[in-house]
């Protein structure tokens, strides 16, 4: 896998994935020319969409329906450089009528504990947990 990131001035930079699709990145600390995601947000969104694309994969094969799908990630960093994540948690809400939490908690644990790369790499510097929520549709 190889990417591109090219500096666009300042404090910015474009990435462009082998997908051909591009991210601003940006420091989180200029925040006069914070004009995208910063690396460390960046990491975080990793862990989220990783899993949740595994977990999507994974519910589709068990014919499960949702109607709603979201992902929230804290991530607590050292306080010394070079300030890397200590601390990762995960919180995986649904949505929709009559879903089987046994098979949303299944696709979870597949996700976390086999199938996303970008957990089991930095599980390797940060304690990473999760837990998740279901709901009915009306709430």
């Amino acid at each position: 896998m190889r990417i591109t990131v090219k500096h666009a001035g300042g404090m910015a930079f474009e990435g462009m994935g082998h997908s051909g699709e591009s991210v601003k990145i940006s420091s989180s600390t200029a925040v006069s020319e914070h004009l995208g995601a910063s690396p460390m947000e960046l990491v975080l969104m990793g862990v989220a969409g990783c899993s949740g694309i595994d977990i999507v994969s994974i519910l589709e094969k068990m014919r499960v329906n949702y109607e709603k799908f979201e992902i929230y990630v804290d991530g607590q960093r050292a306080e010394e450089h070079p300030k890397v994540f200590t601390d990762i948690q995960v919180v995986y809400q649904f949505w929709g009528n009559d879903l089987p939490e046994e098979k949303i908690s299944r696709a979870i644990e597949l996700s976390f504990n086999k199938y996303c790369s970008v957990i089991h790499t930095v599980n390797k510097v940060a304690q990473v947990s999760y837990k998740y929520e279901v709901h009915s549709q009306n709430s």
